[in-house]
């Protein structure tokens, strides 16, 4: 694992990139992407031999880490064997992965539906719940992503949404439970759940219960913030979804297999959603794939009616062969019990006292592995280190800040005025160590640009 430079080569990946690729979320000509020359575990490193400490596991979806060699393995013999077949046939890696989700989905969400990845599979989640209700509107939270595709960007509640939102997707946003930054002038967990649940009654209520197919939520908001639901929160929302005979819908795509500590977030919670989305970490990003987790009633609208949809390569054999291998992996390596006892005792109490010692550290929150700092100008007032949706000038200190956790080998995932930890879920406890310390230096940083 020792990074052997080769900086030439690395020059002439980052020129054809420059020349050819088109990036996603960038303005092309303000960014400088790094040249990978290779990763394994926890770690990447670049072509001029620079080796950095993934604490983003890409984005989210690593979850045991790089290059493992079982399931590299399992890919290479799919490959060897039928490395592609039509959706319409039943195949055996198809097979066996939809089986091995399905015993750790809660409740019955016991038939998968496979896409290529999160967003598609909320499209497809939406669009079973329309068709299940006979109902159009969805309500999904300002402090959400699902996804970049038409609709899963229309439920997003982040900026990233404005640009193609058009105010004609039949999405309804509302405000999910957030102590920290209360919108509902809460000084404690349970006011914030009782008032949340009762502004999502209200909106239910104002907007026509018989118009409402579904209600999507990130079990636990990832690139949002990683705001934990306060206790009973989620099942209060099971309720008003059985009252009103509206779909329940738990995006886990960020959420599931293990980066909480739990096969799926909704297991912390005691909740069983009607439909559950995934992707990610079902089999570490290895190569695309993701799906919709669907309960017997939702199923059974489609025993006799066709359902209208499908992708050319739903449950592609070498993505389902990855999470065939992924999920033994994780089972036989113990990696969720891991997230869950490092989350635990080494990084939730390690973070709990860099924010004692630094005065930019707003809030920790999270669980498993699955952690995010609010970085603050004044821990008073809670004033962002940066204002919302910064860029340029005004995201100085977070870029100043991320620059320096790169400089002692450690790449933060960074989003507005967070820094989240989410390493890969069998990270060891000397990797995580090593990572907390840049980070703590890096802190320093941001530190200095307090109020």
């Amino acid at each position: 694992m020792t990074p052997q430079p080769n900086p030439q080569v690395g020059a002439a990946v980052k020129a054809a990139d420059r020349a050819h690729v088109f990036h996603s979320w960038s303005a092309q000509e303000l960014i400088d992407p790094l040249a990978v020359a290779g990763a394994e575990g926890s770690y990447f490193w670049d072509y001029d031999g620079n080796r950095y400490l993934d604490f983003t596991s890409g984005l989210v979806f690593t979850n045991i880490g790089y290059q493992h060699p079982k399931v590299v393995a399992a890919i290479q013999e799919q490959a060897a064997s039928l490395t592609t077949f039509a959706p319409a046939f039943a195949v055996e890696a198809r097979s066996e992965a939809a089986r091995l989700i399905a015993e750790r989905t809660p409740g019955d969400l016991d038939k998968i539906f496979f896409t290529n990845g999160g967003a598609e599979a909320v499209e497809n989640a939406t669009r079973m719940a329309r068709l299940h209700t006979g109902r159009h509107k969805v309500l999904s939270a300002y402090r959400s992503y699902h996804g970049a595709t038409s609709t899963a960007i229309n439920l997003t509640g982040d900026p990233r949404r404005w640009p193609s939102d058009q105010g004609a997707a039949g999405v309804v946003h509302f405000w999910a439970p957030f102590l920290y930054r209360s919108p509902f002038y809460s000084e404690t967990e349970q006011q914030e759940c009782e008032r949340a649940l009762q502004h999502l009654e209200d909106t239910i209520v104002f907007e026509g219960p018989a118009t409402i197919a579904a209600i999507i939520l990130e079990t636990v908001p990832g690139t949002a913030g990683i705001m934990t639901p306060p206790p009973g929160y989620l099942q209060g929302v099971r309720e008003l979804c059985d009252r009103h005979g509206i779909v329940f819908i738990l995006d886990e795509v960020m959420a599931g297999f293990g980066r909480t500590g739990k096969w799926f977030a909704a297991d912390h919670y005691d909740v069983v959603p009607d439909l559950m989305t995934f992707a990610k970490g079902v089999n570490s990003g290895y190569v695309p794939l993701g799906g919709v987790a669907i309960s017997g009633a939702i199923a059974d609208t489609f025993g006799r009616r066709p359902y209208p949809g499908g992708l050319t390569y739903s449950g592609h054999p070498l993505a389902c062969a990855a999470a065939v291998a992924t999920i033994n992996v994780m089972e036989e390596e113990r990696v969720v019990e891991n997230a869950a006892h490092l989350g635990e005792t080494l990084i939730g109490p390690a973070l709990r006292e860099l924010a004692e010692r630094h005065p930019s550290v707003g809030e920790v929150r999270g669980l498993g592995m699955f952690w995010a700092l609010e970085l603050v100008k004044d821990k008073a007032t809670r004033e962002p280190l940066t204002p919302y949706n910064a860029a340029g000038a005004a995201n100085a200190p977070m870029a100043a800040f991320g620059a320096a956790a790169k400089k002692n080998g450690l790449w933060p995932f960074i989003n507005m005025n967070r820094t989240h930890v989410v390493p890969p879920c069998n990270v060891t406890e000397a990797e995580a160590k090593e990572g907390l310390a840049a980070l703590d230096e890096a802190l320093t940083v941001a530190d200095g640009y307090m109020a």
